[in-house]
């Protein structure tokens, strides 16, 4: 403040000389021209000599200035050696109290350190464990006293220690019912009543569940197991008291797990591929035609059956009843006549009763064959991708191995049902072909009897 104020005293007696200066006239005369200079010499001098007082001025405030940093540099150092004094000190103090802390606690020490090692395995077992999802945030003591701090654990601790347990080992013997949030594969939740069967497995609506240890979350199983074994689980939920049978995974879900990477049957019928498609579509063929003339053939065989009960009256509903059209048409001929237009009617009759039979045989031979095909792709397959990729990883060539193991099984499946088929059509075809001959064969027997002629025999002797 009294820099500034020195400043503006020093400004405004040079701004009252220059006044002063400007104000005079300009000089007319050599003597009025040198007065003017010494006026002027005059002015500058005492210009001169306020600057020097100001810098003056101004050099004792800064020394003022640098006496009070350095008081207060060395106040600091003062300070610092004391703070060192101090800490030095209380290192010191630090290593007499944990020795003293060591002497104290004793042998203590070490059963401390298997009390943490212990809840260090606990925390293990009872984080990851399915009955957390029941009883959740048991694990953040155990987190806590596993952490190896230099603090020995009270009375309660270990109390907590040893209920957490006792908890695990009590539920791990118990099937419990609660109800909790699930969550659902599409991402949603729901709350509905859940079963844990101990430590093994959690049961919903849905069948199996899992435990997700990380966010503590019950969701259900990626992919179910079989129909069976998800039915016991029903039967499980369903049930209120007594002795219910049900399947366990006792890996604790890692037999379970296992099911999502197992083939279903449909992943494995469409491994086949475009042949294996084709396999299908032989066998469905197959089986209509087969079922198409069992039904024919049947109804064609009941006919029958009722025209041998009125022979005298044919119809032509029915083969037999067709031949024994013929035959009324042809009494009247000889018997080898007779026997060719029955043959010709029985040669009629047979396209008509064995159509479709040949199909369902030759689709019997083919299926196998189709199914040696893809064999044969699936194993071409499979070397080209040894060549592009070597052997190192087994799962490249899964697809083309199961293309030629799968087809070769749908093949062999197929043909099994095709040739039972053709057997029971082929059976039912010759049982009315045999029918038809057996007629035949009769009618020609009684018209050759009918037609020998009578002959008379004498006693000789006699009139």
């Amino acid at each position: 403040m009294k820099t500034t104020i020195k400043t503006l005293v020093a400004s405004a007696s040079i701004a009252l000389v220059a006044g002063f200066a400007n104000a005079q006239s300009s000089p007319n005369t050599l003597d009025e021209l040198l007065q003017q200079v010494k006026n002027d010499r005059v002015s500058q001098q005492r210009i001169n000599e306020a600057r020097e007082r100001e810098f003056m001025d101004e050099r004792a405030d800064k020394q003022a200035l640098l006496r009070r940093a350095q008081a207060a540099l060395q106040a600091e150092e003062e300070r610092g050696d004391r703070l060192q004094n101090q800490f030095t000190q209380n290192e010191q103090t630090l290593i007499d109290k944990e020795t003293e802390l060591d002497q104290a606690s004793g042998t203590l020490g070490e059963m401390f350190g298997v009390v943490r090692q212990a809840s260090a395995d606990a925390y293990g077992v009872i984080s990851t464990s399915i009955v957390s999802a029941e009883y959740p945030g048991r694990d953040e003591f155990l987190a806590e006293m596993a952490q190896d701090s230099k603090g020995l654990p009270n009375i309660n601790e270990l109390e907590e220690l040893w209920l957490a347990l006792q908890t695990e080992m009590t539920e791990s013997g118990k099937v419990s019912r609660f109800t909790t949030e699930v969550v659902d594969l599409d991402g949603g939740s729901t709350t509905q009543e859940v079963v844990r069967i101990g430590t093994f497995n959690l049961v919903g609506e849905q069948g199996y569940l899992v435990y997700n240890d990380e966010d503590d979350k019950i969701q259900p199983l990626g992919r179910q197991p079989e129909g069976y074994q998800v039915a016991s689980t029903q039967d499980l939920m369903d049930a209120s008291s007594g002795f219910v049978g049900t399947y366990v995974d006792p890996s604790r879900g890692a037999i379970l797990e296992l099911f999502k990477q197992k083939a279903t049957l449909s992943e494995r019928y469409h491994a086949g591929g475009i042949v294996g498609y084709i396999i299908t579509g032989l066998l469905i063929i197959g089986l209509l035609i087969g079922v198409f003339k069992i039904v024919s053939l049947t109804a064609v065989g009941a006919k029958m059956k009722s025209q041998l009960n009125n022979i005298d009256n044919p119809s032509n509903s029915n083969p037999l009843g067709r031949i024994l059209t013929v035959y009324q048409a042809n009494k009247s001929a000889d018997s080898e006549s007779l026997e060719l237009k029955l043959d010709e009617a029985i040669l009629k009759e047979l396209p008509r009763i064995e159509a479709g039979i040949n199909i369902i045989k030759i689709f019997a031979a083919i299926a196998p064959l189709l199914g040696l095909l893809g064999t044969v792709l699936g194993m071409i397959a499979t070397f080209q991708q040894i060549t592009l990729f070597g052997t190192g990883d087994p799962r490249i060539m899964a697809g083309s191995i199961s293309m030629a193991l799968v087809t070769t099984a749908q093949g062999i499946i197929a043909a099994l049902p095709l040739i039972l088929m053709h057997s029971i059509v082929a059976g039912r075809s010759k049982s009315i072909v045999h029918i038809l001959d057996e007629q035949t064969a009769g009618i020609i027997a009684q018209h050759a009897e009918n037609e020998r002629p009578v002959t008379t025999t004498t006693t000789p002797g006699r009139m």
